[in-house]
């Protein structure tokens, strides 16, 4: 089997488990980097669909997982050995576009 296909497996084991029991707290490191962006898209389809009984924190560089987040934090250096936490609402963004 190919990354992508691996992966793909794993999350559907994952998604079957929390399925037949909720689990409160998920953390996942980049389980999708092995995906193809539709795929990906799906990923994140399936996050929002257990999103309202299950939390989960997902630690990424996709966009399409990014795309399905509600809350985004990052962390950056914009001097030489000093971190900055950054978070976007990405629900307050949509609200402020659609005001425009």
């Amino acid at each position: 089997m190919s990354g992508g296909e691996k992966a793909l497996s794993a999350l559907a084991l994952l998604f079957s488990i929390i399925r037949v029991k909720t689990i409160p707290f998920v953390i996942l490191d980049e389980v999708e980097a092995a995906l193809d962006e539709a795929n990906v898209k799906r990923f994140g389809d399936y996050l929002n669909r257990f999103d309202k009984s299950s939390q989960f924190i997902v630690v990424t560089h996709r966009k399409g997982t990014m795309a399905a987040a509600d809350v985004i934090y990052g962390v950056t250096m914009q001097e030489s050995g000093v971190s900055k936490i950054v978070s976007v609402k990405l629900k307050d963004i949509d609200h402020l576009e659609g005001t425009k």
